[in-house]
C-alpha cells in the first residue's frame, strides 16, 4: 500500500471544515489504495497561483514526506497543470490532486464496457490541458494512484491523438445513449414506473437495493463501491410493482469531468418516477451532503423530480439523535436500517403513496400527425395500452395530473409541446 500525506485549503471561500474534507479524502486514499500517514493544512485567504499552497507550507510538506517516507502527496482540490509541475519539483515526489484520485478510484471500479468508457473520457479530458511539459516524465511512471486508467501508453501520444480518442469516447457513449432510450422506451411500454437510489457515496443505496431486491448489488464501506447501474423489479405488498435502479454514490468537489461523462448514466435520474435520496444518518457532516446531492441534481436538470428522503442507518446508535435534526423541514420521509433490512415494508407502503400521488389516467384516441403528443406521453406517463388503428392511435396511460393538462390542452388547441 502507498504511502500519502493529505493536503487542505481552508480559504475564505470555503464551504466545508478543512478537518471533514480530508478525512473524507482518507477514505478516498484508502479506497484507491494507499494509507494516509500525515495531515497538513493551511489557512490563507486564497490558494496560491503557483504552488497552491505557500511556498513555506511547500517546504514544510517536503521535510514531511522524508519523515514518513511516503510515496506521493494528494491535495483535496483540483491543481492547475503548472501548480503540480510546481509541487512536484518543490517537493520532490509524485503529487496527486483529488480529482486525479477520484477518476483513479472511478477507473478501479469501472466494471461494464459503459462504465469504462465513461471513465476513460472523464480521464482523457483532465489530462489533456496537462500534456505539456510532461512527455519526457511518462516513461519514468512506475504505477500507483493518479497513473491508472488510460494506461501508459495512450498518455505517451500526443493531443491530436488524444482528441481523437476523446472524439471516438464521445460517439461511442453517445450511441449507448441512444441504446438506453430504446431500453427506456421498452420500460415505458411497460406499466412499470422507476425509482432511483441517489445518494452521498457510501450513504448504503446499494445495500439498500440488495435489501428490497435481494440483487447481489456489490456493497462494501468504501467510497464509491459501486459505480454502475442496476435495474431489478420489486414487488409492493398488494401486487403492484415498480423498477429499482442504483446509481453512482455523488461526493462534494465532485469533478465536472465526470458530471459531463457520466451524463448518460445520470439521465436515470431524470426519467425517475421517484428519486429515493438515501441519507447515511450517523454521519457528522449529513446535512452537507445532502447539501451536495441536491446541488448535484440541479445541476443535471433533475431538481424538480418527486423526491421521498430515506434516512438510512438508523441502527447505528449516533444515528437516532441526528435523525431528529436532520428530519426538520421533512413532512414526508422514511427511516430504515439497510443493513439490517429494517423499514422495508413502510418504505415500500410510502413509495406505493408517492407513484400513485396525482396520477390520472389517459384514454385518447391521437390523429395521426401528432406524434408529439405521443413522445409527450411516453416521456411522462406509463403506457398501459398503445395501438395503431385506422382512424389513429388509441392510447391508454397514467399520468400526473400537471402533464395530463398539458396534454389535453395541446390536442384542443392544435399547438406542440415539449
Amino acid at each position: 500500500m502507498e504511502k500519502a500525506v493529505l493536503v487542505g485549503l481552508e480559504t475564505n471561500n470555503s464551504a466545508w471544515d478543512v478537518a471533514e474534507t480530508l478525512r473524507e479524502l482518507a477514505e478516498l486514499a484508502d479506497t484507491a489504495g494507499a494509507e494516509a500517514v500525515a495531515e497538513v493544512i493551511q489557512r490563507r485567504p486564497r490558494p496560491d497561483s503557483r504552488l497552491y499552497v505557500g511556498k513555506g507550507k511547500a517546504e514544510e510538506i517536503r521535510i514531511i514526506v522524508e519523515e514518513t517516507e511516503a510515496d506521493l502527496v494528494i491535495f483535496d482540490d483540483e491543481l492547475s497543470p503548472s501548480q503540480k509541475r510546481n509541487l512536484e519539483e518543490a517537493i520532490g515526489i509524485r503529487v496527486v490532486d483529488r480529482t486525479a484520485l477520484i477518476l483513479d478510484i472511478f477507473a478501479l471500479r469501472a466494471r461494464t464496457k459503459e462504465g469504462k468508457l465513461q471513465v476513460e473520457l472523464a480521464q482523457l479530458n483532465y489530462l489533456l490541458p496537462r500534456l505539456s511539459g510532461i512527455g519526457t516524465e511518462l516513461s519514468k511512471l512506475g504505477g500507483g494512484i493518479g497513473t491508472r486508467g488510460p494506461g501508459e501508453t495512450k498518455l505517451e501520444v500526443d493531443r491530436r491523438r488524444i482528441r481523437k480518442r476523446i472524439s471516438d469516447l464521445k460517439e461511442e457513449i453517445e450511441d449507448i445513449k441512444k441504446h438506453r432510450s430504446l431500453h427506456r422506451q421498452a420500460r415505458q411500454s411497460i406499466p412499470l414506473p422507476v425509482v432511483t437510489l441517489v445518494g452521498y457515496t457510501n450513504a448504503g443505496k446499494s445495500t439498500l437495493m440488495n435489501a428490497l431486491t435481494d440483487a447481489g448489488v456489490f456493497a462494501e464501506d468504501k467510497l464509491f463501491a459501486t459505480l454502475d447501474p442496476t435495474t431489478r423489479e420489486v414487488i409492493i405488498p398488494g401486487g403492484s410493482s415498480f423498477l429499482l435502479t442504483d446509481t453512482v454514490g455523488f461526493i462534494q468537489k465532485l469533478p465536472h469531468h465526470l458530471v459531463a461523462a457520466f451524463r448518460a448514466t445520470l439521465e436515470e435520474v431524470l426519467e425517475a418516477d421517484l428519486l429515493l435520496h438515501v441519507v447515511d444518518t450517523s454521519h457528522p457532516q449529513a446535512e452537507r451532503q445532502m447539501s451536495a446531492v441536491s446541488s448535484i441534481l440541479t445541476s443535471i436538470g433533475a431538481e424538480e423530480r418527486q423526491t421521498l428522503v430515506v434516512f438510512n442507518k438508523l441502527d447505528l446508535p449516533e444515528a437516532s439523535l441526528a435523525l431528529q435534526v436532520l428530519s426538520r423541514g421533512f413532512s414526508e420521509y422514511v427511516a430504515v436500517s439497510a443493513v439490517k433490512a429494517l423499514g422495508m415494508e413502510k418504505l415500500l407502503t410510502k413509495i406505493d403513496d408517492f407513484l400513485r400521488k396525482d396520477q390520472n389516467r389517459l384514454d385518447v384516441l391521437l390523429p395521426f400527425g401528432r406524434e408529439d403528443v405521443l413522445a409527450m406521453i411516453h416521456r411522462h406517463g406509463r403506457i398501459e395500452h398503445e395501438e395503431y388503428l385506422p382512424e389513429g392511435i388509441a392510447v391508454k396511460a397514467v399520468l400526473p395530473e400537471a402533464w395530463l393538462e398539458k396534454i389535453k390542452h395541446t390536442l384542443e388547441h392544435g399547438g406542440t409541446s415539449q
